[in-house]
């Protein structure tokens, strides 16, 4: 049987240039939840992705991913990056973005033609995508475009996906869509999904978990006992409010 906790860290910390981006962090994350890495601009969402994907090593505690310290290019971590945005005048068509997962990081030829066609395919479909395949890029909106970038991290069965800010582009409707489907993902493949975001709001209907970083320091639970002003008074050091209208949570600002 699979593990169930595919991410473990404990006290883990940080420092570049001599400043100290977390300190101490202890999470897990779990198989087939979807969890919302949330902070204020500068609170180190995106330096933390980097180190579970190996791109940088972390200064002091412990870091397993998979059982294992994390490393580059490892299949069993999808990844898509922040600001990714396909140019208009791209001629490549959607299946083509797809095909990227599997063999755009090397050189020469890729996976067999027959297999290669099969495994686009499959994640297509897992994107409702498979109705615009053979549209070129350059013609898909915003939220199409997302899809594509989600087949391509997919594409080869990772047990951990990880997003930077995948909604920052995007309209409601289409950030509602996105939101559902890797909720779906999460679900169906028993995927560890990781969402680097700056609101919260979007997510709260299907999210499982919220793992907090701001000013070095982080804490990770189920939203209604995370998104406080209790815990997030603690973290920041400073007095923060929080309030929910319809629904809806809202970080009002810090009292230094």
């Amino acid at each position: 049987m699979p593990e169930k906790i595919l991410i473990t860290t404990r006290g883990l910390s940080l420092k570049l240039e001599g400043r100290t981006i977390f300190s101490g962090l202890d999470f897990d994350l779990e198989a087939g939840k979807f969890t919302a890495l949330l902070g204020p601009n500068g609170a180190g969402k995106s330096t933390l992705l980097k180190v579970l994907l190996g791109f940088l090593k972390p200064t002091g505690g412990t870091i397993s991913v998979l059982g294992q310290p994390p490393h580059r290019g490892n299949p069993a971590i999808g990844y898509t990056p922040q600001h990714r945005i396909l140019g208009t005048d791209l001629a490549l068509r959607a299946r083509d973005v797809v095909g990227f997962g599997l063999d755009g990081h090397r050189w020469g030829p890729g996976w067999p033609s027959q297999e290669r066609t099969k495994r686009i395919d499959e994640a297509l479909a897992a994107v409702d995508a498979a109705s615009f395949g053979n549209v070129p890029v350059g013609e898909l909106s915003g939220g199409e475009q997302q899809r594509l970038l989600i087949a391509q991290a997919i594409i080869t069965n990772p047990r951990i996906l990880l997003l930077d800010e995948p909604l920052a582009n995007l309209d409601i409707n289409h950030g509602q869509e996105i939101v559902s489907l890797l909720a779906r993902l999460a679900k169906e493949r028993q995927i560890a999904v990781l969402l680097a975001s700056h609101d919260i709001n979007p997510l709260l209907p299907v999210l499982d978990y919220v793992l907090y970083v701001a000013h070095g320091r982080g804490a990770i639970g189920r939203p209604e006992t995370i998104v406080t002003s209790e815990t997030l008074s603690k973290l920041y050091g400073a007095t923060v409010e929080v309030a929910r209208v319809d629904g809806r949570l809202f970080v009002l600002g810090v009292e230094t």
